[in-house]
């Protein structure tokens, strides 16, 4: 029998897949010339969080979601925090099968209006995403990504009109850092974050910012400057802070003051909602009012004060850009 490849058009990798092999993803496997989801409701970890956890801090901020991941990953970071679930097979993962109406019933049991496709990537095993998140949207809940954004124009079109809103991992403004630390490129994930804001998803975007890799202050401002130009100017902005994990054990913490001087570029760019992550400092998850300086929501790690907040500012009357008031 002659062994066929299977193409793989989900992402950017575009795989040939042979007989009995599996993608880049691990998760997408070649069984007698047709592609198969290995991951299709296996889930490795499913567990209620604070949404600002994601983190998502304009999308209904202090509201509960269910989270729940597959194994499998189609980047390969040096640095990923996941790395024993995104970096394995589905089948070498303990898990339990979840129908995608099992995922929106325990969502609903555990009143938890959101929820989350987060901790490796949803994208991978896009099928299963969206079938969960076609039976959420029934029950009337909300969906949100946690993604790289790593995919092809067409999947992702198939899954955006369920999903609410995302937080999408943008690694860097470099594709030589891209290619380096993550194995991927970077002009497919700013794609994805023109075709998420055209589709009216809500996104936000996480910048983990890792010492002597892509700290450099003109490699951030050029970033800002891209989203801004790009229609990102009211959507936040996390900038995360680096600790060594996985394959990248020989970088140091991310000072804070790179955090904030990264914070201080950004908001001179033009983005008016900047938040600093994985760092115990006074503020620097606080909401406050572009216009006026208020402070609209105060944030102590994962404790969230909304008393009062309706998505506008109360002293100025400003209107804070974000989801806020129809859940």
């Amino acid at each position: 029998m002659t062994q066929k490849a299977v193409a793989c058009h989900l992402c950017p990798h575009e795989c040939r897949i042979w007989e009995g092999k599996t993608g880049r993803c691990r998760s997408r496997r070649n069984r007698d010339g047709y592609l198969w989801s290995e991951a299709y409701g296996r889930v490795c970890a499913c567990q209620v969080d604070p949404i600002e956890k994601k983190p998502l801090f304009h999308f209904y901020p202090g509201t509960d979601c269910f989270s729940l991941a597959a194994a499998g990953c189609n980047l390969s970071c040096l640095h990923c925090q996941n790395w024993a679930v995104s970096q394995a097979e589905p089948a070498d993962v303990e898990s339990r099968f979840l129908f995608p109406d099992d995922v929106a019933g325990w969502a609903s049991r555990c009143a938890c209006p959101v929820v989350a496709y987060t901790y490796t990537e949803p994208l991978t095993y896009l099928e299963y995403t969206r079938d969960c998140a076609r039976a959420c949207r029934e029950r009337g809940l909300k969906n949100v990504l946690v993604t790289a954004g790593y995919v092809n124009e067409k999947p992702l079109d198939d899954l955006l009109p369920y999903i609410d809103a995302a937080n999408v991992d943008l690694k860097s403004f470099s594709d030589d850092i891209y290619r380096s630390v993550s194995h991927a490129h970077l002009a497919p994930v700013l794609r994805t974050l023109q075709q998420m804001r055209a589709a009216g998803v809500w996104v936000e975007i996480t910048n983990l910012l890792i010492p002597g890799v892509n700290d450099d202050e003109e490699m951030i401002r050029n970033m800002c400057v891209w989203l801004v130009e790009q229609g990102f100017a009211d959507n936040p902005l996390h900038f995360s802070r680096f600790f060594p994990q996985y394959r990248m054990q020989d970088r140091p913490p991310t000072p804070v003051v790179t955090l904030q001087n990264a914070r201080k570029v950004a908001q001179e760019c033009g983005l008016k909602y900047v938040y600093l992550g994985n760092v115990d400092l006074p503020g620097s998850g606080d909401t406050v009012c572009p216009q006026c300086g208020a402070l609209l929501v105060r944030r102590i790690g994962y404790q969230v004060d909304t008393e009062g907040f309706d998505g506008r500012c109360f002293r100025c009357g400003e209107r804070i850009s974000g989801r806020f008031t129809d859940l």
